[in-house]
């Protein structure tokens, strides 16, 4: 059965095909991003799709006889702000939904997909290995100050998340500094630097959230964005957030001097 891999910016996609093609299940990647070149050696084919032209996508899964496939990486969500990054089946997908928040939006490509015969399957079983663990995951242990707005942000997290925003919250001296939207993790992270210094940054799943897509994922980027913004601590969702190149992630941590810890509700 050919899976297809829908793959969308950073290291998760290419970190799933290859995983896939280890298990000797090679994807067909319909990739809306760039870097072509990463999934050479772990795809069946490539086939570019630019922007949120959909539609021919879909009726290539469709001639291909693919029957599974998996959601993954980073696709702007202000596409739906440019018509002309849209086709036809796009638009019309946009318009019948009601609301257009990052779950309605992505709940509704899976109905588009299961309406074509195409099962979505998560993946969170295919990297169960770089789950976040409970308590210290990476670099020095975390300030009681630290711990006190790591728990203050699983609150707040806990009340956003429901409305299908928020699930990075950064907070410093028991303050919301920031809370991610649209723009994404960095640069909600850059939005906090610009206003405080220290502080943690807390990520966190919806609760009941569908586990076939948006699965929260930090990595060497995550690291970087906080040192520059001056933030020290990150507290991660157990068993939930993926950790991209661990070796790489917990020697970043110790060299920038940043506490990550697994927290839950």
């Amino acid at each position: 059965m050919t899976v297809a891999l829908i793959a969308g910016e950073g290291s998760l996609p290419e970190l799933i095909a290859s995983r896939l093609a280890g298990g000797g299940e090679k994807p067909l990647v319909y990739a809306m991003r760039e870097g072509l070149d990463a999934f050479a050696a772990s795809a069946l084919d490539v086939v570019p799709v630019t922007g949120a032209k959909i539609g021919d996508a879909l009726r290539d899964m469709v001639q291909r006889g693919v029957k599974k496939a998996i959601l993954a990486g980073y696709v702007p969500k202000n596409l739906m702000y440019r018509p002309e990054a849209m086709d036809e089946t796009a638009a019309m997908f946009l318009a019948r939904l009601a609301l257009r928040d990052d779950h309605s939006l992505l709940g509704a490509i899976v109905a588009l997909l299961e309406k074509q015969g195409i099962e979505v399957t998560g993946y969170r079983n295919l990297l169960g290995d770089l789950l976040a663990q409970g308590g210290l995951i990476a670099g020095r242990p975390p300030s009681e100050a630290e711990e006190a707005d790591a728990a203050y942000g699983v609150g707040i997290a806990s009340k956003v998340l429901p409305l299908s925003f928020g699930q990075s919250v950064i907070v410093s001296g028991r303050a919301v500094v920031a809370v991610e939207a649209m723009e994404g993790t960095d640069a909600a992270i850059a939005r906090a630097g610009a206003l405080c210094r220290g502080g943690v940054v807390v990520k966190m799943i919806k609760p009941g959230q569908d586990e076939r897509y948006d699965l929260p994922v930090v990595g060497l980027g995550t690291l970087r964005s906080m040192a520059l913004a001056k933030l020290t601590c990150l507290a991660v969702h157990t068993g939930w957030v993926i950790t991209l190149c661990p070796d790489e992630f917990r020697q970043a941590a110790q060299d920038s001097g940043i506490s990550v810890i697994g927290v839950d509700y």
